[in-house]
């Protein structure tokens, strides 16, 4: 064990995972490459947990914070006027879709859906919420609440009554063999019996969902479901919520917002992770009535701060200039067919998907098909032994995700796919010995 790691032991509650037997500190990074503490260089396939969107040192990112910095001014609060606080609303608000849409910064994208659920649940004045299974929407006591992943529930305790949605199960014997369409239409009328038989619809404020689950493994719904669901939905005046946390900003590759990919406008959208680059941000974009009808006063100490405003224009700017939902188009294209093509020669495989820079692999125990936890690790191991950092998730933690700055490019999408494929390989191999 590593002096750094034996005192990050000390003082660091175990709840608090680090990834691999020995863990490593990452000095430094240039584009999507990082050198650990101990001169390794690894391409990194995970980006801080989707955070570092565009990347290490990228000069218009540093450059525009050096000379935030300069000013002297780090912080003001949202009692005073900050110009890019405004500047990067402005920009969400066009990009959203959301007719008359206004925007509120925080630090996290739990804080952003404890504020999309404060606004949904007093617009309705209601006490009920819809949600998915296998879901994770945060930390927080009511981003908690509403996660239906129960490995990632630290209390049982619900500040409102939760109910969990089908969409993403269909590996369950109900579901197994339905076409997309047919499930559908099981999971709709699953919704319509609920809404009948459990909770009355004027007591549900909203459904949050994801379009793809980032913590349940890229589980996602079929392409159309939030769109059926919302026509229930709309039908009793619910409102919804898109949890973008992890979909938003081209990473798809389709579409610039992941609920898109369903034909939705939603009432709200939440945002956090790679919007900075790497300073911390979050928020919500929703309709300007909803957000304006929050009952009290309100203010956010360090959400939509001179620095991580400064950081997300330039980042969003890059962004949209470079086209970099096209780059995850074609680069995701190469990693997710590559794997696709390799997966019937791997007994460990169960499942590979993606859209996008967005794709993860299923892991099972090739004797009884059962998702295996520990060849998960394993291959962590494997691909960090190679110099490629992936990251691990799913119900049943037998998930390698992956999510590469979208910035990748298509020889380091290459590199990637024969880091990754080899490090399978092996574990393979072992599995069968």
């Amino acid at each position: 064990m590593s002096d750094l790691y034996a005192r990050h032991r000390a003082v660091i509650p175990q709840w608090v995972a680090t990834n691999y037997s020995e863990p490593i500190e990452i000095v430094s990074g240039k584009g999507c490459h990082v050198t650990d503490g101990q001169g390794n260089s690894y391409l990194d396939f995970f980006a801080g947990i989707l955070t570092n969107m565009l990347g290490y040192d990228v000069a218009e990112v540093r450059e525009a914070v050096e000379r935030q910095i300069a000013s002297g001014v780090y912080h003001t609060s949202t009692l005073y006027l900050i110009r890019s606080q405004v500047e990067l609303a402005e920009k969400i608000a066009a990009i959203s879709g959301i007719p008359d849409a206004k925007v509120f910064f925080t630090n996290s994208g739990s804080e952003a859906n404890e504020a999309a659920l404060a606004a949904a649940l007093s617009a309705r004045k209601a006490n009920q919420v819809l949600a998915m299974r296998n879901s994770y929407h945060g930390r927080t006591f009511g981003t908690v609440a509403v996660t239906g992943n129960a490995s990632w529930k630290a209390s049982s305790n619900d500040p409102f009554g939760t109910h969990y949605l089908h969409g993403t199960d269909r590996q369950l014997p109900a579901y197994r063999d339905l076409s997309d369409a047919a499930y559908i239409d099981a999971c709709v009328e699953d919704l319509r019996a609920l809404l009948t038989a459990a909770v009355h619809p004027a007591d549900v404020g909203a459904l949050i969902a994801e379009p793809i689950q980032g913590v349940g493994g890229f589980t996602m719904a079929p392409d159309g479901l939030f769109s059926a669901y919302k026509e229930v939905l709309d039908s009793h005046g619910i409102l919804f919520i898109s949890d973008e946390v992890q979909t938003g900003w081209g990473r798809t590759g389709e579409t610039f917002w992941g609920i898109q990919a369903h034909g939705v406008t939603p009432d709200f959208m939440t945002f956090a992770k790679g919007l900075a680059n790497g300073f911390a941000i979050g928020g919500v974009v929703g309709r300007g009535d909803l957000l304006d009808g929050i009952r009290g006063n309100g203010i956010s100490t360090f959400g939509g701060n001179p620095i991580a405003t400064t950081a997300a224009n330039a980042t969003l700017d890059y962004v949209l200039s470079h086209d970099l939902r096209r780059n995850a188009a074609a680069c995701g294209d190469i990693v997710i067919s590559g794997l696709k093509g390799a997966a019937n020669d791997l007994a460990i495989v169960a499942d590979v998907r993606g859209k996008g820079l967005m794709f993860a692999v299923d892991l099972a125990d090739p004797a009884t098909g059962k998702p295996s936890p520990a060849l998960a690790a394993r291959a962590m191991e494997e691909t960090k032994a190679r110099g490629l950092l992936v990251g691990k998730g799913g119900l049943y933690g037998a998930t390698l995700r992956m999510a590469p700055p979208l910035t990748l490019s298509e020889a380091e999408a290459r590199e990637g796919l024969a880091l990754l494929l080899d490090a399978l390989r092996a574990v393979d191999a072992r599995a069968a010995a």
